[in-house]
């Protein structure tokens, strides 16, 4: 199995997809037979609860696949209960501090490195018995941390976000970046290109991982170029609608408009 740290190790650019809303038992197997190598699981914009997100998880890690989950907010209890069923990585939305960002990690990771709730035995462990320094070794080693910088605040700070042991990666959430610089989806704005050159200039400094969402081959090798090393394309339901919706038009056009 393919875990979250060996994914921001390789060589090759790790490739995946958005998953929030097939909840399917099979969807693991099916992602990983297209060649995917992770999955960002979404909490935060999806009706996942906890429990469907512990099924998902499972079912991911049993096909190889190597998973982040993306909490519905950066309160402890969320990112606890992250790492308690699994989670590789966990990822934060609207981090916008360093103080925020150590909030997070000190949720994720058993002492000395944190103040998490100790559980053994259980989703995180695989439900292997261990001695309770061993499993909290193991723990520390296995959960990861992923901030979401994805606000004006954010870019601010994100030199000193970066630089805190413990930070693993970093998302860039192009979406909510751009309405917090008060240009709603407007990519090319140079509000929004400094910015993220500022954020990827942040991250070569401190030789910091950097994920992106994009929509397509083209854009991936432009984020690719400026430095991202973790590429999510699309997600379950853009894909669907992509590939259906490009079926039916071409049928539609072939057989001629009035049949």
């Amino acid at each position: 199995m393919t875990s979250f740290h060996a994914l921001l190790m390789q060589e090759q650019l790790p490739i995946g997809t958005y998953l929030g809303e097939f909840a399917t038992p099979g969807i693991g197997e099916i992602l990983a037979a297209v060649g995917c190598e992770f999955v960002f699981v979404d909490m935060e914009h999806s009706g996942f609860s906890f429990q469907t997100s512990a099924q998902i998880l499972r079912n991911l890690h049993g096909a190889g696949l190597a998973t982040m989950l993306r909490v519905p907010s950066k309160a402890a209890h969320h990112l606890q209960r992250a790492a308690d069923i699994g989670a590789q990585g966990v990822i934060a939305p609207m981090v916008g501090t360093a103080q925020e960002a150590r909030d997070c990690i000190a949720a994720l990771k058993y002492a000395p490195d944190g103040q998490r709730g100790v559980a053994i035995g259980i989703a995180h462990d695989d439900f292997r018995k261990r001695s309770v320094p061993d499993a909290m070794r193991h723990a520390n080693q296995k959960t990861g941390f992923v901030a979401l910088i994805e606000t004006a605040e954010g870019v601010t700070n994100c030199e000193e976000i970066m630089s805190l042991p413990g930070v693993d990666a970093i998302w860039i959430g192009h979406l909510d970046l751009s309405v917090s610089l008060g240009i709603p989806g407007d990519f090319n704005n140079p509000l929004f290109l400094d910015a993220v050159t500022r954020i990827m200039a942040a991250a070569a400094d401190a030789e910091t991982p950097v994920g992106r969402l994009v929509g397509s081959a083209e854009e991936a090798a432009r984020c690719h170029r400026e430095g991202c090393r973790l590429m999510c394309y699309l997600g379950d339901i853009w894909l669907l609608q992509k590939a259906l919706g490009e079926g039916i038009a071409t049928i539609r056009s072939q057989l001629g408009n009035n049949s």
